[in-house]
């Protein structure tokens, strides 16, 4: 049985980038992450948003937390690893943003794909972020893959 909360602990003990954010995680489970970045001046940019690389990284962690949550009982076995990313702001993000991350194809059928052909599997996971108000400020696609370890 996953460890949703020891997940949400470790993060940012596995990835020290989301400590120095300090994003934090609201909600996490097979299905959905969302992760909150609070409005801090250090990560500001000139027009006095989040910049884009602090938002790009909450979508990113909110992506991997999912991915972790969908497939940690396959950790021992198989590295997950983000192949690609596309991602648009759409509205000048002001105050705290979150991002909700889920996964683009079922789980089953990923874990289903990787046991068939026992080689690297890709599948999408898209990323909605809103700010405090709820509008959408940006969207990103994360191409996620499960490597098989040799």
């Amino acid at each position: 049985m996953t460890d949703f909360a020891a997940i949400r602990t470790l993060m940012p003990q596995m990835v020290p980038f989301v400590k120095t954010l300090g994003l934090e995680y609201l909600e996490l489970d097979s299905e959905r992450a969302v992760l909150r970045l609070n409005d801090d001046p250090a990560v500001h940019n000139h027009v006095g948003g989040p910049h884009a690389g602090a938002i790009f990284t909450l979508a990113e962690s909110a992506s991997g937390a999912v991915v972790i949550a969908s497939f940690e009982d396959l950790l021992p076995t198989v590295t997950p690893l983000a192949a690609s990313a596309e991602i648009s702001y759409t509205k000048l993000a002001k105050g705290a943003v979150t991002a909700e991350a889920v996964l683009g194809r079922p789980a089953a059928e990923v874990r289903a794909e990787l046991a068939e052909t026992g080689k690297t599997v890709q599948f999408p996971v898209t990323v909605m972020m809103r700010n405090a108000e709820g509008l959408e400020t940006a969207t990103m696609t994360i191409s996620w893959a499960l490597r098989p370890n040799r």
